[in-house]
């Protein structure tokens, strides 16, 4: 790897050289890893990698929220509430516009020789004059970075809404279901009591 330098200033080439000594390197040796790496980076999109980023925040950021000691027990619920549709609709917003950025992407980069073309400018439009080595991961790699511009929109249009209303879901359901708890308790209570007088 060559360290990027700076010739007029000294003090950014020897900051820039401790940075890099501190950072571990290592070969990846084993058959197996390097295959399953490899299978990885051909078949996992954009879309999909948006999916399994949300899922594994999923599985572990309410639990941070609801273990918060440090505040109450309602701002805690609230709180992972909020996280867990912040993911949901981030994860949604996210994997819906890279999906169809991809697809409009695909749909615009016909190869320049095709016969019978309805709109040849817009279906040729993101077509490349020299092809690249893999026109799957252009087409890929190309909608993502067009995603990335869309999703600066959808974030205010979509995502903040949609966060609010899943939000204020979640604490309602979250208080009937407290409320629902608290009735069984009583019944059965009363219940007790009355089986007591009976006896």
């Amino acid at each position: 790897m060559k360290i990027p330098r700076c010739e007029y200033i000294p003090a950014y080439n020897r900051l820039v050289k401790k940075i890099y000594n501190y950072i571990p390197s290592w070969t990846i040796q084993g058959k197996k890893t390097t295959k399953s790496l490899r299978w990885i980076g051909q078949h996992i999109s954009s879309p999909q990698n948006r999916l399994i980023l949300g899922a594994t925040a999923l599985m572990s950021q309410p639990f941070i929220d609801l273990y918060n000691k440090r505040v109450d027990e309602e701002t805690r619920k609230v709180s992972a509430a909020r996280t867990v549709a912040k993911i949901i609709a981030g994860t949604l917003t996210g994997f819906t516009v890279r999906y169809l950025c991809i697809l409009a992407v695909d749909k615009m980069t016909k190869p320049l020789n095709t016969k019978r073309l309805k709109n040849r400018k817009l279906q040729t439009f993101f077509t490349p004059k020299k092809l690249p080595h893999s026109m799957l991961k252009y087409k890929q790699a190309l909608g993502t970075i067009i995603s990335l511009a869309v999703m600066t929109v959808t974030n205010i249009l979509i995502d903040a809404p949609l966060t609010q209303y899943l939000t204020n879901k979640f604490v309602h359901n979250e208080k009937e279901y407290e409320k629902f708890k608290e009735f069984q308790k009583n019944l059965i209570k009363n219940n007790q009591i009355m089986g007591g007088k009976n006896a």
